[in-house]
This record gives C-alpha cells, structure tokens and sequence, in this order.
C-alpha cells in the first residue's frame, strides 16, 4: 500500500504565489480578517502538497485618515499605534498557524516606501497623473471616495454613517483609460474572478464605464503616508500605496528583482466582496499603467454576519477570534470557518453553532473515530501492522462489488481534488467528513470488536483498511486542520514526509483530539 500522498502529488513543481489582502490596523483583529487567512493558507498549503514553490504574503495596511483618528482617539502616536495592532495580526497569524512566507507592512520606509513611489513614477511616464480640483463623497470607513448611488438614505451601507464632503486639490489616475482592457481580461478569464457571481458583478460595474480616481490627499489633511515622488504637499491617497505591497514585498522597485522576475504575476490573490473593485478594477489598472502583468485569478469571499450584518469593527458586533483558539484550540476554528462558512457567500456566525459544530463534528466526530480505531489497533496487534497483508485480507470489502481502500482511491480522492482546484474549500472538507461518516458505518458492519473473538486474521484486515480510511482523512484536513492531521499521523506511527511505502504501523492510543466541551 503506498502513502495516501500518491494521490496528491503533481508531476512536476512550479512557483504558485498567493496574497491575502493586508487588514486594515486601526483596530484589533476580528473574526472576518480570521476567515480570509484561514481560506488562504488552506489553499497555500494545498498547493504545497502538489509539490509546488509557494510564496504566501500576509501584512498590514497602515496608513490613512482612519488611522491617524484612530490612534488620536486611543491617546498613542501613530507608529506605536499601529505597531501594536500590527503585533495583534502577526500573533493571529501564529495562533491560527498561518503558514505565510512573508509579512509586509505599509509604514515599512526601507520594503514599502521605495517600490510604492516607483510606481508611481510609471504611472508619471505612461501620463496617467494628473492634478485637479476634486469634490466629493469621501468614506472614511472605506478610506474611498464615493458616489451617492453608493449610499443608502445618505450613509454608507457598510459602516452606517454619512460621508464627509472633501474639496480639494489633489492628483488624479487616469483609471478611465483601462476600462476596456480590464473588462476583456476579466471577460476572456485572463483575469479570472472566483466566484462567477463576482466576475458578473464586476463586469456590469465596468460596463458603466471607469471614472478616473483621486490618488494623493493634501499633506495638510492627511500627513500620515507615503509622500507623493516631486511633491512634498501631497501624500500618495491609501489605495495607490496599499495595493503596490504586492510587488514590494517581491523586492519591486529595490536592486534585487529575482524574486519579483520569479514569482510575479500572482497566481491567486484574496480579497472581501468590499474590496472587489479596488482588486478587479483599480489594481489591474495600475498594473496596466505600469506595464506589468495582472493577476492571474482573484478569489473574492463573501462577509461572516453576525444577525445578518457584516462583522465589522466599525459596527461593533465582531468576535474576537484569539479568544474562541484560546477556549478550544486553532484547529477548532479552522475547520469552523472551512465547513460553516461559505468561500464565496456570507454566512453568519453564533457561538452556539460552534460549540454544536465543536462537539458533534470534532470530539464525537473525528476525534472518537480516530481514537476508537487506534485503541482497537494497539490492543488487539500490539505488533503493529507489516506490509504487506495477505491480499485476500486486504481486500475485506465495504460492500460485494469493491474494497474501502479502492472506493476511498477511486472516488473520495478524486471529488476532492476536483473541488480543491476550484477553491471549493466547504465542499471539500465536507466531502472529508462524508468519509469518517462512511468509516464509521464500517465499523459498524465489521464490528472488529466482536470480530476478534472468532476470527483475529479478519479483524486484522479490517483494521488494516480502517488504517488506511483515517491515514487518508488526515491527508486530506492537512490542508484544513494541519495540527490534528500531524497529530493523527504521529498515532499511526507514519512520517508525512516520507514517499515511502508503509513498511509496518504500529499503533499508539492517545488522548482525544477534541475533548468535549460542555
């Protein structure tokens, strides 16, 4: 029997490059900002088991008028204002065991600042800057300007409140330009925009056509940010320095460009149904401006609600998700916002349903299946398992016409990785719990407790195939659960690295995975 991995590997390695977007530091991490770290590092991770080079960015998003009025109401500076809150994100980060390769920050003058004006000296020579005077609807809440079919009875429909007016002088993107570019990237899947839904959407917003965009704010107004290159009284506006990390972090506008030369354009990017436009309208507008390649997809997930409203901080009904890791554990959460909540719709959240999804799914779920195979295994063969067994004793079937191990080989592993390559995570991981359901009912056919009594060489087979249904469930939640997955490979006595064939398992009890909680 070969290692489940067989049945992951691609055939040969490429780089794969995906980014979450950079959350914004004027607050602590929320639930939402959990969600889409969570999403991108299964998918990072996933990619890694096909044995490609991954390079996985994460960072924070740290300048604006919302942050300075943040920090001013907190009493702090700015800098140790947002180096407090970009502290909280990186300990998310680590809690969460986000597997990202890099981390990069807005306020960074040495990483960010250097590649964030190179681009816009591009943007200068392919002569999309240009300097007017502006009035508008400006969103503080969004750090956007806005329009008043935007609005809902005058507010903003994402944070509630009105938007201030703003007369200005300031410099403008010529993003009009690029409307039909963009549209016939999108359109032909060049740019592909997950889900279709979201490409719809998208493409009817450009249909209308693409309005030019502010892109510095008067230093006097907003001094907090990159400065615009050639002009001391202008700061570059949020947008055109926020969304340039995703190049800087590649070393964009440094000396040393091989790892940007290596792994750019991205092969998937993240984003929140809020920031659909500024990733599928204003980035690739900028990219075109600059003569660089777009992103090659877009994955665009939709808000965790909590009665029905977007979790946010400005509304004030978020659920802090180092304290829900701190009550039952990261992998616990991990697999909450991989089963309950939709990739690319809103769902809501409520501690009850977790607690439900915690104990029914996770202690008696998984954990006892695991534990209950592994005990029955330990006690009954304390030897250990030697390949290779009798084929006649391999073969215990489920059912008349085919064995477990060819139905887990033959269909369970192909539905899942057609559902990972189209980031269809939920249908994934459920597709993972539809099989410890199917082992279960094994259990309950073979009855190997029973079985040992009257017919020990059989029990041994069926154990055998048990074995191999768990082994493949942990590498199929690696990607989902990646501590309990190493933890029930450390039960079996198996080495995840390894491409070899299993020898010989020996089996060791453990305590639950999942303790119950009451």
């Amino acid at each position: 029997m070969m290692l489940p991995i067989k049945n992951i590997s691609a055939s040969h390695k490429t780089e794969f490059y995906i980014t979450t977007t950079l959350p914004y530091a004027n607050s602590r991490p929320h639930l939402g900002h959990a969600l889409e770290f969570v999403v991108s590092d299964a998918i990072a991770r996933w990619q890694r088991l096909l044995g490609k080079e991954v390079y996985f960015l994460s960072g924070t998003d740290e300048h604006g008028a919302k942050i300075a009025r943040a920090a001013q109401a907190s009493g702090k500076k700015i800098k140790e204002f947002v180096d407090e809150n970009a502290l909280l994100f990186k300990k998310l980060i680590e809690i969460l065991d986000i597997s990202t390769d890099d981390f990069i920050r807005t306020s960074d003058q040495k990483r960010h600042f250097p590649g964030a004006q190179v681009l816009w000296r591009k943007f200068e020579s392919s002569g999309d800057i240009y300097k007017k005077n502006y009035e508008g609807f400006y969103c503080v809440g969004h750090e956007a300007f806005v329009t008043q079919k935007d609005l809902i009875n005058g507010k903003c429909a994402d944070h509630g409140q009105a938007p201030e007016v703003i007369e200005e002088e300031n410099y403008f993107f010529r993003l009009s330009k690029y409307t039909d570019l963009i549209r016939r990237a999108i359109a032909s899947d060049d740019f592909k925009i997950y889900p279709q839904t979201r490409k719809n959407e998208i493409l009817s917003f450009l249909d209308q056509g693409l309005q030019d965009l502010s892109f510095s704010r008067p230093v006097k107004d907003m001094a907090w940010g990159i400065p615009v290159p050639g002009d001391a009284t202008q700061t570059m506006y949020v947008w055109a320095d926020a969304l340039s990390n995703y190049i800087t972090a590649l070393g964009f506008g440094s000396a040393d460009l091989t790892r940007f030369k290596k792994f750019w354009p991205a092969d998937l990017q993240i984003c929140g149904k809020d920031n659909l436009r500024f990733h599928a309208a204003i980035w690739p507008g900028m990219l075109l401006s600059a003569g660089l390649a777009l992103p090659k997809a877009l994955l665009v997930h939709g808000f965790i609600t909590s009665g029905g409203q977007k979790m946010s901080k400005t509304l004030g009904n978020v659920a802090d998700p180092l304290n829900l890791t701190d009550r039952c554990g990261a992998d616990a959460l991990r697999y909450y916002l991989l089963s309950e909540i939709s990739v690319f719709e809103d769902s809501d959240f409520s501690q009850d349903r977790f607690d439900e999804v915690y104990n029914s799914r996770l202690a008696n779920g998984l954990g006892n299946f695991i534990s209950r195979v592994a005990q029955m295994a330990a006690n009954y063969f304390p030897e250990g398992f030697a390949k290779p067994l009798p084929q006649s004793l391999a073969e215990v079937p489920m059912e008349k016409q085919t064995t477990l191990q060819f139905f887990i080989d033959s269909l369970v592993w192909p539905n899942y990785k057609e559902a990972m390559a189209k980031y269809e995570l939920k249908s994934a991981i459920d597709g993972v719990w539809r099989l410890l359901h199917m082992l279960d009912s094994y259990i309950q056919t073979y009855e190997p407790f029973k079985l040992i009594k009257t017919d020990p060489e059989k029990t041994k087979a069926v154990l055998w195939n048990l074995i191999y249904g768990a082994l493949s469930a942990a590498w199929m939640i690696k990607p989902f659960m990646p501590g309990t997955s190493e933890k029930i490979f450390k039960i079996f006595g198996l080495d995840p690295s390894s491409q070899k064939e299993w020898l010989n398992i020996k089996v060791k009890p453990a305590k639950p995975l999942f303790p119950r909680k009451d």
